[in-house]
C-alpha cells in the first residue's frame, strides 16, 4: 500500500512535495497567533534533519502570522491576490523550484471567406491597427483564449486553427519575460461588436491588399499575416497521448 503524503507534524496538517518538503495551507493553520508561533518553533525542530524545505501559504486574513513565520527564517516566494507562499529552507542544497518567470498572451490572425482581416485598434496604444488579442488567464488553454480575447474585443466568434508564430519579449510587466503565440483562426460569425469599450476603440474587417499597404499597420502585423498565409504552422493534436494526466493540456504539431 503506497504511503499517504498527509502527515500530522507538531499540531500542523502537511503534505509532502516532490523535493522532499511539506507544505502547510492557510486553512490549516490555527487561528491564534501564539499557538501558531509555538507550533511552528516545534514543527521546526522535528524536521529540521530529514526534510529540505517548509513551504507555508498565508492567507491574507492571516497576514499577522508573517513576522512570525519571517522570524523564523521563512522567506517571500510568491504570492496572488488573497495569499501569500513562503518558504523555509532547511538544507544547504536544497532545489527550491522557482516561481513563474512568464507572463502568456495569445494573438488572432482571422480571415473571412471575402479576403478580410479582423484587425482591431486600442484606446490607449492607438497608433496602429492590430490583431485582437491579450493574456492568457489561469488555468485557461491557448486555444479558449484565443476565442475568448476575439469575442471581447471584436464580438466575432472565431475557432482557434494553428499557431503561426511565438514572440518572447523582455522586460514585460513585473520585469518578468511575456511568450505571445500568434495563432491563425476561423471566423464563426462576422457581425463586429466590440464588448471590451474601455480597451478597444475600433474593430474592423480590412481588404487584405489593403492591409499590406497601409502605413497605419505595423510591419510586425503584416510579417505575422505573411506567416499565417504560407500554410506552414503548429497544430492542435486530438491524439490521446497524455491521456492518463489528470490536468488539462493542449499539444501542438507540425502537420
Amino acid at each position: 500500500m503506497m504511503k499517504s503524503s498527509i502527515e500530522y507534524i507538531a499540531n500542523f496538517k502537511t503534505s509532502l512535495d516532490p523535493y522532499n518538503g511539506i507544505t502547510i495551507l492557510s486553512e490549516d493553520l490555527p487561528k491564534d497567533i501564539l499557538e501558531f508561533e509555538q507550533n511552528l518553533k516545534d514543527l521546526i525542530q522535528n524536521v529540521k534533519d530529514n526534510k529540505n524545505l517548509i513551504w507555508m501559504y498565508i492567507d491574507i486574513k492571516k497576514s499577522d502570522f508573517i513576522p512570525i513565520a519571517t522570524k523564523f527564517g521563512f522567506t517571500f516566494h510568491s504570492c496572488n491576490s488573497d495569499y501569500i507562499l513562503l518558504v523555509k529552507v532547511l538544507k544547504e542544497n536544497a532545489i527550491v523550484p522557482n516561481l513563474a518567470n512568464h507572463t502568456l498572451g495569445v494573438g488572432a490572425v482571422v480571415i473571412n471567406s471575402k479576403n478580410e482581416i479582423l484587425l482591431i485598434k486600442e484606446i490607449i496604444r492607438n497608433e496602429y491597427y492590430k490583431l485582437p488579442g491579450g493574456h492568457i488567464d489561469d488555468a485557461e488553454m491557448i486555444s479558449q483564449a484565443l476565442s475568448r480575447e476575439v469575442f471581447e474585443e471584436t464580438g466575432v466568434v472565431a475557432e482557434f486553427e494553428k499557431i503561426i508564430s511565438i514572440g518572447h519579449f523582455y522586460p514585460h510587466q513585473f520585469h518578468k519575460s511575456n511568450l505571445y503565440v500568434l495563432c491563425l483562426a476561423k471566423p464563426k460569425s462576422l457581425k463586429i461588436d466590440v464588448k471590451d469599450k474601455e480597451e478597444i476603440s475600433e474593430a474592423i474587417w480590412l481588404d487584405l491588399d489593403e492591409m499590406f499597404k497601409r502605413d497605419d499597420i505595423h510591419d510586425y502585423t503584416k510579417t505575422i499575416v505573411k506567416s499565417a498565409l504560407s500554410g506552414q504552422g503548429l497544430y492542435k493534436s486530438e491524439t490521446p497521448i497524455l491521456s492518463h494526466l489528470k490536468n488539462e493540456f493542449e499539444l501542438f504539431f507540425v502537420n
